[in-house]
Parts: structure tokens; sequence; C-alpha cells
């Protein structure tokens, strides 16, 4: 994989006065601290799309606050309840997947990827096919996309920007003049929740429990993906889609604080670590302004306070989704693809009390072990491989 792969013609150019942004999942924690952000130099951004799921009150609320030009919920059948709560303002609203897609396609000079799960996929293409600074949250597109994806941002000129706050880490001390200097890459993770329990007090916590991350601050479905550790599996596949290091060379540590988000270790012994408060403002805020730094109000690292950083490895027996995602990325062709969408079945099956937690990476495993690993060459056959994966990992949850 080439640089260029990750960040098209790194050429600084510099911003125009006021920048043209789209947001989509808008009122997830990405989205709303994007906002935030936005809302303290508001007349630096220009909003043209938001977008949500689900939530079509808070949607219709933030587009009305900053003055959107276009407003899309993804269920349909919330499309009337959004455009009553537009009445009589400038914010056109819209509806469904194609609007969403056809939103992702309009021209701005920076777009936020938010939406969770394998479905933003197409809508990363689609701003991506703009030539537009794609700022990526979403890492299920690289993790089931990232061939096709990757392929297009060189393609369409386009420059894409890792917001998770261990890629940004990484791609803030990440010396690309000197690739074959990085020894390997170091990516860490809180532990989660669950970091000191044993196997068997694992097998029975509560959804609350699982929800309830020491650290961050995050959406239910990251939440449950940090106290299993995938993660940080899913983490590792897009940190070898993004950056021009071996999968063997790219470790991971459980660092509890949360203050080092990530490093890279060179051949001369260097370890360079990106640290900071664990706020997801920092990584956003990098993004937004890049290739500048935007100064806002957040919390400012304290290390006398802090007093100690710890680490350990992690423990593959209590958290095996970390082996799985290695599996799965050794096995190459679809078999990333099968991860992502069991383990995006598994989490709501959690999330509904169909299953128990350990139960989680029992589904992914076996929807792995019991799937045929196809090339992927186009979307549809990465949709294709999503659906099918969901209605073996439906069949595989009925058994526990």
């Amino acid at each position: 994989m080439s640089v260029s792969s990750l960040a098209t013609g790194m050429s600084r150019r510099p911003h125009p006065a006021v920048r043209r942004v789209s947001i989509f999942g808008s009122t997830g924690s990405i989205g709303v601290n994007t906002l935030d952000l936005i809302a303290g130099a508001a007349d630096k951004f220009a909003v043209e799309v938001l977008s949500a799921n689900e939530n079509v009150a808070l949607l219709a609320e933030q587009a009305l606050k900053f003055g959107a030009r276009l407003a899309v919920i993804g269920n349909p059948s919330k499309y009337a309840e959004l455009k009553a709560l537009l009445a009589g303002s400038t914010v056109v609203a819209a509806a469904g997947t194609e609007a969403l897609v056809e939103a992702a396609g309009r021209p701005v000079d920076w777009v936020m990827l938010g939406i969770v799960g394998a479905a933003g996929l197409a809508p990363t293409l689609a701003a991506v096919r703009t030539g537009a600074v794609v700022a990526i949250a979403n890492k299920e597109a690289l993790v089931c996309g990232g061939d096709l994806l990757l392929a297009d941002v060189k393609k369409y000129g386009a420059t894409l920007l890792p917001v998770d706050s261990e890629h940004n880490a990484i791609f803030q001390v990440f010396d690309f003049d000197q690739v074959d200097r990085v020894r390997r890459l170091i990516l860490t993770a809180s532990g989660g929740p669950f970091l000191g329990f044993t196997l068997e007090e694992m097998r029975h916590v509560t959804c609350d429990q699982a929800l309830n991350h020491p650290n961050w601050d995050m959406g239910a479905k990251i939440s449950i993906d940090s106290a299993t550790m995938m993660n940080k599996g899913l983490e590792f596949i897009e940190a070898v889609r993004l950056f021009p290091v071996p999968a063997r060379n790219i470790d991971i540590l459980v660092h509890p604080q949360s203050v080092i988000h990530s490093m890279v270790e060179y051949e001369d012994g260097s370890v360079l670590a990106q640290m900071g408060a664990p706020d997801m403002r920092t990584p956003i805020s990098y993004t937004l302004g890049w290739p500048e730094r935007h100064s806002f109000p957040a919390e400012r690292l304290d290390l006398a306070r802090i007093a100690t950083l710890s680490f350990e490895a992690p423990d593959p027996v209590r958290f095996p989704a970390l082996r799985l995602a290695r599996e799965a990325l050794g096995a190459g062709k679809s078999a990333p693809t099968v991860l992502n969408a069991a383990n995006e079945v598994a989490v709501h099956g959690f999330l509904t009390g169909r299953i128990g937690f350990l139960d989680i990476a029992a589904v992914v495993e076996e929807c792995l072990q019991r799937s045929d690993f196809v090339e992927q060459i186009s979307i549809e056959d990465i949709f294709e491989c999503d659906r099918k994966s969901r209605e073996l990992a439906h069949s595989c949850m009925a058994k526990f």
C-alpha cells in the first residue's frame, strides 16, 4: 500500500475562508462532539448535510441550529416527522439509504463519517469519490471494504484522515518519509470495564455493566465492542489497511488510563507516543483543522495528577476477539466482512438480552468457522457477504 492511500497528496493547501462540511451520524457521540467544535468556530464553517439513523428530534434540532441545507434520516418511516419538525425553515428533509448516499456525494470541503457499522460503507465511498477531505470514524468501512475504499481514495484524489483516537495518534507521529524505518505500531486499549474480571465473572455481566466504560463516553455498539475488545480487533485490521506496516509488526497493549493513545517504534529504538486526555474532541479537532491545529477548551493533560501509567498484555482467553480479528485478517478475502457482520448481530443480541456477554465472541467464531471466504471485488460483493453472514449469525445465536 502506498502512503497516498492514507492521505492523497498531503498538499496542505490553504483552507477557504468558510469551509463547507457534512456530518453523517450527527446525533451520535462523534457527530455531537464534531458539532460542539464547529459551534466554537461558527464563522469558519457552513454545514451542508447532517444525518442520523433514528434520532429524528435531535437531528432536526441540530439542522435548525447550524443552518444545514439538508437533513437526512436513515429510517424512512420517520421522514414525515422530520419534515414536520423542519417546516417553515430552509432545511430540506430526506430519508432512506439512497438519500444518504446521494447526500454523501454532495461536493463539500470536509466530511465526517460517523455512521456506525457496515451501513457506513456506501456513504463513505460516495464522499471519497467527491475528492473531499474525509474524516473517517467508521472502522467497519475499512474492515469490510478496505481495498475498495483505499483504491477510490487514490483514484479520486481524496484525503482520508482517521478519527479513531488510536489511528489518529499513529497518524500524528508516523514518519511517512521514512516508512522503512518503522519497526512496529503499538495500539493501546483501555481494557474496558471488565479488565479485572475473571472469566466466570464475565459470564454473568449485565448489559448496563458492559455499557459503563471507565474512560470514554461512546455509543452502545462501540461500548460493547470495547468491553469484548472486538473494538481493538477491528482497529487492528483498520491499522493494517491505513498504514504501510505488516500485520505481524502491529501489537496491542492494554493501558487502562487511556492517556497514551498509540505509539510508533522506529529502528533506532525511539518510540513516539501521542498523549492526551481521553476526549474524542482532540482527534476530531485534528482532522477538522488538518493540516493546521485548532484550539478548543479540552481538559489539559496533567501527568503529575495522574502519577502512574500502567501497561499489560491483553489476556487472549478472556478476550478471544483479538485472536478472531487476527485470524480473519490472515484468512483474507471476505473473512473480515464475516467477522464484522457476525459481531454486529451478536452485539445486538446481547443488548436485547438474547445471548450472554461471552456468547458474543462465540457466535463470531462459529460464523467464521462455517463460512467460505470469497474474493470481494465490488461493493455488491461486500453487501451480499454481509447479508449472508448476518443470516448465519442469527442461526448461530439460536443455539445459545
